[in-house]
C-alpha cells in the first residue's frame, strides 16, 4: 500500500488518509493513531503539509509509528513550511504585504477550520534530527517530491517555500 496523509489528489495506487471526510478520502483518521495500520505494510507514505499541524511533543511518536508501518527500505516523503526561507523571505524589505500575509499563514496557518492551525515550525536541521531519533537509515533534501500537486512546489516572492525530504526506513 502507498498512503497519502492528508491528500485529496487521487492517484492510481496511493490511499488517501485525511483527518477530515472529504470526496476521494479512503480512511479518515488521525495522523496521531496510526494503530490500524500493521506494522511492515506500507510500501511508500506521502505527507506534503500536515506535520507543521503537530504539536511538538508528538512529532517524534508519529515519526517512530511512521517507521513503524512502513515496510523494509520504505519510504516517507515528506513536505513542510522550511522556516528558514520563510523568515528570510518575511524580512526582505522588497516583500509586499500580500507576500508577508501569505508567509504569516505559512507560520501559523490559514486558520480556515479547526484543523488549519500550525503548531511546530520545521527546518532541515530539526527535521534531520527528528528522523535520525525516529530511526530513518537514510534521508536527503529534494527539490521536489515530483508525485501530487500540492503545497509542496508552493512559491512566495518567487521562491520555493517547502521543505521536501525523502526517508528511508
Amino acid at each position: 500500500m502507498k498512503l497519502h496523509i492528508g491528500g485529496e489528489e487521487t492517484k492510481e495506487g496511493w490511499t488517501i488518509f485525511n483527518i477530515q471526510k472529504k470526496k476521494h478520502v479512503d480512511i479518515v483518521g488521525s495522523l496521531e493513531d496510526l494503530s490500524q495500520f500493521s506494522e511492515n505494510s506500507i510500501e511508500q507514505i506521502y505527507a506534503s503539509h500536515v506535520f507543521e499541524h503537530v504539536k511538538i511533543a508528538n512529532c517524534l511518536k508519529i515519526l517512530k509509528d511512521i517507521h513503524r508501518i512502513l515496510e523494509k527500505d520504505g519510504k516517507l516523503l515528506i513536505s513542510v513550511p522550511d522556516m528558514d526561507i520563510i523568515f528570510r523571505l518575511f524580512i526582505n524589505p522588497k516583500a509586499t504585504t500580500n507576500v508577508k500575509f501569505l508567509l504569516m499563514k505559512m507560520v501559523f496557518g490559514g486558520q480556515v477550520d479547526n484543523h488549519d492551525f500550525h503548531y511546530f515550525g520545521w527546518n532541515y536541521e530539526f527535521m534531520v534530527d527528528f528522523l535520525a531519533k525516529a530511526n530513518f537509515s537514510k534521508f536527503k533534501r529534494v527539490e521536489s517530491l515530483e508525485i501530487f500537486k500540492d503545497t509542496s512546489e508552493l512559491k512566495a516572492y518567487g521562491h520555493k517555500i517547502s521543505l521536501n525530504m525523502i526517508a528511508v526506513k
